[in-house]
């Protein structure tokens, strides 16, 4: 059986790849439980100092969330679905006191980007693309893009990506401040490993501090989206974009 996800540790850094490259890495409940119990072993593992994250493959580092597994979803289950994702993975990683590269390896989407945002630091692919498509189903965000987003690249530029819901490059996260970097696809790993060697210069005990301090906002916004992405479950939007995406046509809002 596949690994949902591949863990390799070199000289104190951890590298993971998540692991569906023939379904575009999209995240799964047994990725995200994989995600969990990983995280949850290097906090714990003192000869881990970096941490890097990318997709296998070459096309995506996760394309989104697997929306065959929430189709069917009730209002209930939903909140659950991203109310666990959040806490477990997502703000898991936000959280994690040692330093979390992205290595966007190509696509970005929805959960993707959501999980990108969550990383400490994001290295982009020129060839990446990055977006957060879920309008297209009649949703929002629900793993904390309403709220990381803004903060990133500013409420305009936040309102124009997920109202549009449309893609934009690398270079144009570049610009936006989405992503700290972009780089030849070819030399992702090799810049990720880069700039693991400068964090690895840096104090550990400093390092969890600034990332605690700078993640330490209110997180009220966080409650409303996952409320908010529930409730959209019980719309005719959701039902018509869900279907319209299984079905490979184009939704009829």
């Amino acid at each position: 059986m596949e690994q949902p996800i591949l863990l390799a540790k070199a000289d104190r850094v951890a590298w993971i790849k998540i692991n569906r490259p023939k379904k575009l890495n999209a995240l799964n409940a047994a990725v995200l439980e994989a995600l969990h119990s990983t995280f949850e072993s290097l906090e714990q593992d003192d000869e881990v100092r970096v941490v890097v994250l990318t997709g296998n493959g070459e096309k995506a580092f996760v394309a989104g969330a697997d929306i065959s597994e929430f189709a069917s979803f009730s209002k209930a289950e939903a909140y659950n679905l991203v109310a666990e994702g959040q806490k477990n993975v997502f703000d898991r990683i936000a959280q994690f006191p040692k330093p979390v590269i992205a290595a966007i390896n190509g696509y970005a989407l929805g959960g993707g980007l959501e999980l990108a945002m969550a990383c400490h630091l994001r290295i982009a692919a020129a060839t990446a693309a990055l977006g957060l498509p879920e309008v297209s189903l009649g949703l929002i965000p629900g793993y904390g893009g309403t709220q990381r987003l803004p903060q990133l690249v500013g409420r305009g530029r936040a309102m124009e990506m997920i109202l549009t819901g449309e893609m934009i490059s690398a270079a144009q996260a570049l610009e936006y401040g989405l992503v700290n970097a972009v780089v030849p696809a070819e030399d992702i790993l090799k810049t990720a490993a880069q700039w693991a060697s400068k964090l690895l210069k840096n104090a550990p005990q400093a390092q969890a501090a600034a990332i605690q301090a700078i993640q330490a906002f209110s997180g009220d916004g966080y409650e409303l989206e996952k409320q908010l992405f529930a409730a959209l479950f019980e719309t005719e939007g959701f039902k018509e974009g869900t279907q319209a995406f299984l079905n490979k046509r184009k939704p009829n809002f």
